[in-house]
């Protein structure tokens, strides 16, 4: 494998320097050692100037730069009191820059907060963004309409899941990302891969993309690596566009939407992460009922990658960690339909807008998921199949039809395989079980598509095989497995339904990672377990963020509503969402839509054109080419891309071809270079930094939250807990102020509501369970009577009580014995003389019979002890003899045995040898 590092960008730490003519963008590198300089020209009204000094400055230089521009800049030479140069802003990326119908404005990061962590690569979420306009005031030429604009472009709250990374390429997949690592580059391949980066990237000598040669190395060893994002769940790329060929990739900086979760799994002390990355397509995105179907292009509505990635995180290294991903997909019915919401109805009837009697669109659209994923490609679809008035069955009857249309052109190995299952339904039903039959689809889904992993097998895999293993899908390499196909999963909106159903996958996947990287005895995990409710937590706060994004609400249907275990409470919460979900579609979808548009530049604001509030709709800004004649008619049986079929069931993005050489950049950088230590980057030797800063991420939530904390317990995050083990544990150790933050990671542990055959009796079973907590508590705090007949005895035995549930999970079916009872009075009796001696007339016999165990006298003036000063018991002579005897033969001081022990001795010595 080849030492290969992703380069990490140089522009982490960026100040804003303002003059009257020019704006001075300084960035930095983490350890600010190396600097660049940005220039942005203020004096042009329209047009955007950026000026990129190539040079690499130290930091005593750019102090000396920026001394030198204050001084330059002064209205009055010599004097003090007025600078030539102001600072700004301080911030840590640019977002890119944007024009209305005035000049430019640049947007900045100026809040950022650390998510995850992936191999040493730091994810951040974006907390707070600043917009500036850059022409000066002196030139600056008004709009009525521009300020209009600008309100509505920061209708987009940059503040909410929009992540980056500085090292990590958010928009692909570990397995690319891997696999460009994993890639040996011969010399052909290599001078070709030069010639084209270096053209398209800058002359440079300094900055030029090139292997660097180490001295004394026989072969040539790549230590940097660079690729191109993919274009469709980048979010800024058009605000990039214009200066993308202007400036150093070191100041570009590409964010995705949508979620960024990751919890810790401690598996006996070792740490293993679980990160949850949602992409969002930038591609026909926009909200739920305003955006349905898929465009002229293949880009569907609501589309989201789903990606899980396990691996160890004890060990942070690329090369040697070990790693496991999973990818999902989620999207809208590849058709042309939409929603009619002229009418307000919570439901809006479902119409097919054109007719595609070959399948078109749904062509493109599975030609984009071959090119990426490979094959096979599972279609899992979730929308009803028996209604009394048609509405969703309509999709169905036209979705079916338009796969058998595709699959006769495809080789029978890669063809799309689709399966529909009505689980809402099967979720009405009281017979089936929705999530049982999940788990079955999961199971032949995961086999089928297999998972990535970067280690090769175990060897106990082989010694100890599992039947699971055996047959798994996908394609196995000498660094590992890849996979190899998709499962696609949709409903009607992609949210409720779509969000169990992956639950239940990732689930199934899950096991087979941790199986993989030798976390797990077999690839099976079962429910009510530590893993499992930290990994639904993710998912659920998954689901709750992209239902947010697209439909207005969190999710109204969650795993345990199909589980059946959902509190009570979770009805009323149901209908609010289901309220919040309804008003958002009725009135602010289409303020969402415009600001949407907007900021990904569908719409450019011009005046010869109709300003965007004023449009009827925004059909035409989707489907650009349909307005255009087609050039070439793109076939209707060769559907695919050229080339694709040779390469399956591999990724086509994946493959280094000659269409994806373009992609990776070599970068000719020292193997000790900063851009590429990782342990530089993380650990920051060069500042003063906390503990909990660098050792410790802000997680969702942690295995600790989920475990009990009884000490009798597994600490095995697979064990079954019942739900009386966990919820006790969690609640019970926390602080009031955190007890609300609790209650969601919790409510799996809650006891199941009761179903409608079990109401009636119900009743009883409370009363008998608060009859057992009374007869407890009684026991507990009431002073116990040791002097007890025999006819009480008999009268137990007779009726015994009914068997308590410890919290150990114990079940006391059988009375204690005697001498348990015994020990018992004593303990009980001397926790009530830790607060008071009892000085009853009714408690003497008590007293007398343990005045011979121990005795607590009081040693204050109110009469008894306290819990911080207890007067020492009385000790007999004899007892202390026999102390000190023992204490003397441990030193071998052994005093002369007496006549008795010397009988007794030869007695033992008789019967044992003679």
């Amino acid at each position: 494998m080849p030492l290969t590092a992703s380069v990490i960008n140089g522009a982490q730490k960026l100040v804003l320097y303002e003059t009257r003519a020019r704006y001075f963008l300084v960035g930095s590198n983490n350890a600010q050692t190396k600097h660049r300089v940005l220039k942005i020209d203020r004096t042009e009204p329209r047009d955007l100037v950026i000026i990129d000094d190539k040079h690499v400055y130290s930091q005593k230089e750019v102090r000396e730069l920026l001394g030198r521009l204050d001084l330059g800049n002064r209205t009055k030479i010599g004097q003090k009191g007025s600078s030539g140069l102001s600072k700004a802003v301080i911030a840590f990326g640019i977002v890119g820059f944007v024009r209305f119908l005035e000049g430019y404005y640049i947007v900045l990061i100026t809040k950022r907060r650390k998510m995850a962590d992936i191999g040493g690569h730091s994810i951040y979420k974006i907390e707070d963004t600043n917009i500036i306009y850059i022409p000066n005031d002196s030139v600056r030429v008004t709009h009525p309409d521009e300020s209009r604009y600008l309100r509505m472009f920061q209708n987009v709250d940059l503040s909410s899941n929009f992540y980056f990374s500085y090292s990590y390429d958010l928009s692909h997949s570990l397995q690319y990302n891997m696999t460009l690592l994993q890639t040996p580059y011969d010399c052909g391949e290599n001078e070709e891969l030069l010639s084209t980066s270096s053209s398209s990237t800058t002359t440079n000598k300094q900055d030029s993309f090139d292997i660097f040669e180490d001295e004394g190395l026989p072969t040539q060893v790549v230590h940097g690596l660079r690729n191109e994002p993919y274009a469709k769940y980048v979010w800024n790329g058009r605000l990039l566009e214009k200066v993308k060929d202007m400036v150093h990739p070191d100041w570009l900086l590409y964010i995705i939407h949508g979620f960024c979760g990751q919890s810790k799994l401690l598996i006996y002390g070792r740490p293993v992460y679980v990160t949850l990355i949602a992409r969002r397509s930038s591609r026909f995105a926009g909200t739920r009922f305003l955006k349905r179907g898929a465009n002229c292009e293949g880009d569907v509505a609501n589309e989201v990658e789903t990606e899980q990635i396990i691996h160890d995180a004890s060990v942070m290294s690329f090369t040697a960690g070990s790693y496991s991903s999973y990818v999902q997909v989620r999207g809208s019915v590849p058709l042309y339909w939409s929603q009619d919401i002229s009418t307000m109805m919570p439901k809006p009837p479902i119409r097919l807008d054109q007719a595609d009697p070959y399948a078109h669109v749904a062509a493109l659209h599975f030609d984009q998921m071959l090119q990426r994923f490979g094959s096979p490609i599972i279609i899992l679809n979730l929308v009803k199949k028996r209604e009394k008035r048609k509405h969703e069955k309509i999709l169905s009857e036209e979705l079916f039809p338009a796969i058998i249309n595709l699959n006769q052109f495809l080789p029978p190995e890669h063809c799309i395989d689709y399966i529909a299952w009505d689980m809402a339904r099967y979720t009405k039903s009281k017979l089936c079980n929705v999530l049982d039959r999940l788990s079955m689809i999961a199971e032949n889904v995961v086999k089928r598509t297999g998972f990535f992993v970067n280690r090769s097998d175990f060897h106990c895999h082989m010694l100890r095989p599992d039947d699971r293993w055996g047959d798994l899908g996908g394609l196995v390499t000498a660094h590992g497995r890849i996979q190899t196909g998709v499962l696609r999963t949709n409903c009607v909106d992609c949210l409720d339904r779509t969000n169990t159903a992956q639950f239940m996958v990732g689930k199934c996947a899950l096991a087979y990672q941790l199986y993989a990287l030798g976390m797990i005895d077999k690839p099976k995990l079962q429910f009510d377990t530590d893993c499992v409710r930290l990994f639904e937590e993710l998912y659920e706060d998954h689901g709750d963020t992209l239902s947010l994004q697209y439909g207005g609400s969190q999710l109204v249907h969650r795993v345990k509503t199909y589980r059946k275990i959902a509190p009570w409470t979770q009805h009323s919460k149901d209908i609010m969402q289901t309220l919040s979900r309804y008003y958002s579609n009725a009135f602010s979808d289409a303020d969402r839509q415009d600001a949407i548009n907007l900021f990904l530049q569908v719409y450019q604001p011009s005046e010869s054109k109709p300003h965007l509030w004023e449009l009827p709709t925004d059909f035409y800004l989707h489907q650009s080419n349909t307005m255009a004649l087609p050039q070439e008619r793109r076939s209707y049986t060769f559907w695919w891309a050229d080339g694709l079929l040779s390469y399956l069931p591999v990724p086509y993005d994946e493959v280094p071809c000659e269409k994806n050489k373009k992609k990776v950049v070599v970068k000719r950088v020292n193997q000790y270079d900063e851009s590429t230590d990782m342990y530089t980057e993380f650990f920051k030797p060069y500042e003063l930094t906390a503990f909990d800063d660098t050792f410790c991420i802000a997680m969702t939530n942690s295995a600790r939250e989920f475990m009990p904390k009884s000490v009798g317990l597994d600490p095995s995050p697979f064990t079954v807990r019942k739900p009386e083990e966990t919820g006790k544990s969690v609640l019970g150790n926390k602080s009031s102020k955190e007890e609300a933050v609790l209650q969601r990671k919790t409510a799996a542990s809650a006891p199941p509501p009761p179903s409608e055959e079990q109401i009636s009796s119900s009743s009883e079973d409370d009363s008998e369970e608060d009859r057992e907590d009374e007869t407890t508590a009684s026991h507990r705090y009431t002073p116990i009577k040791l002097a007890e007949s025999r006819d009480s005895v008999h009268a137990q035995e007779e009726h015994p009580q009914q068997p308590a549930r410890e919290p150990y999970g114990l079940n006391l079916s059988a009375l204690p014995r005697d001498e348990d009872l015994c020990i018992y009075h004593r303990f009980s009796h001397l926790g009530q003389n830790q607060h008071k001696v009892e000085r009853d007339e009714q408690l003497m016999d008590t007293r007398n019979f343990l005045e011979n165990v121990i005795n607590l006298s009081p040693v204050s003036s109110f009469g008894g002890d306290s819990i911080y000063e207890v007067s020492a018991p009385r000790v007999d002579l004899e007892t202390q003899n026999i102390f000190h005897a023992h204490v003397h033969t441990g030193r071998g001081l052994i005093k002369t045995m007496c006549r008795e022990d010397i009988i007794i001795y030869r007695e033992y010595v008789k019967n044992r040898y003679m």
